[in-house]
């Protein structure tokens, strides 16, 4: 059995870590290096950094805070926002990510996750989707620019799509549920967990250990992402592992 990842993100603006709900009302929670180095000594599997104005505002990714959390890190590192090309692909692996995460630039291209699966391999490529729930249309609707613009995809079908074409995980975030600690939106998650043959990371919501361990059992998640949980202490990634074996949940 393949164990399950716990993962913190580190949503970037102008170089400062920031969290909101719903992606807005953001405040500061830190320095990236240094909340980086933290979760790295805490545990946690892997990390995620979204510079979460990049595709908005047109540009790419700031590489030297990127290269400066590479270099405090050991565990896998995961960079997104404003990768548009393969060369933006190269530019952030080669300052030290070991995957790419796309979501504006693959909507509006998906060609794209497929040159990126072609020349990195899939491993490498890991496509983010913010979804919302569309009551007229009863689906989960698809949200480019850091969740400022709808798409006319559904959220299940373009996950399939993604990984169709490439794509070797998904990064899946409810934009209902995202920095309320409600938990986790299971029934967006098991419906696209279910729907794809790659690991689905959960993202969006968690407030509590519980909440981990519902999106693992119910949502069928293969790992969990949380930001502000973790930035300000309200719990750790070592505490959540602790609970999460308690319950019989396989964790590294």
């Amino acid at each position: 059995m393949l164990t399950k990842r716990i993962i913190p993100c580190l949503d970037v603006k102008d170089g400062r870590v920031v969290k909101g709900i719903q992606f807005v009302s953001l405040r500061d929670a830190g320095d990236p290096v240094e909340l980086a180095a933290f979760y790295d000594r805490e545990g946690a599997d892997e990390l995620v950094f979204l510079d979460i104005s990049a595709s908005h505002e047109g540009r790419e990714t700031m590489v030297d805070v990127v290269r400066a959390v590479a270099g405090s890190l050991a565990i896998p590192f995961t960079v997104g926002g404003g990768i548009n090309s393969l060369e933006d692909m190269k530019r952030i692996l080669r300052a030290g990510a070991d995957k790419v995460s796309l979501n504006t630039a693959a909507l509006l291209r998906p060609e794209l996750i497929n040159e990126g699966a072609s020349y990195f391999g899939s491993q490498c490529i890991v496509v983010a989707i913010d979804a919302k729930y569309d009551h007229e249309r009863k689906t989960w609707r698809v949200y480019t620019h850091g969740g400022r613009k709808p798409a006319e995809r559904d959220a299940v079908a373009w996950a399939k799509e993604a990984v169709e074409r490439g794509a070797g995980e998904i990064l899946l975030t409810s934009m209902d549920a995202d920095g309320e600690k409600t938990g986790f939106n299971i029934a967006l998650t098991k419906a696209v967990s279910e729907a794809v043959t790659v690991p689905v990371i959960a993202s969006g919501g968690a407030g509590n250990a519980k909440h981990f361990q519902q999106a693992f059992e119910e949502g069928k998640a293969d790992a969990a992402l949380a930001a502000s949980i973790f930035h300000y202490k309200e719990t750790s990634v070592r505490e959540v592992k602790t609970f999460l074996k308690q319950k019989g949940v396989v964790v590294r």
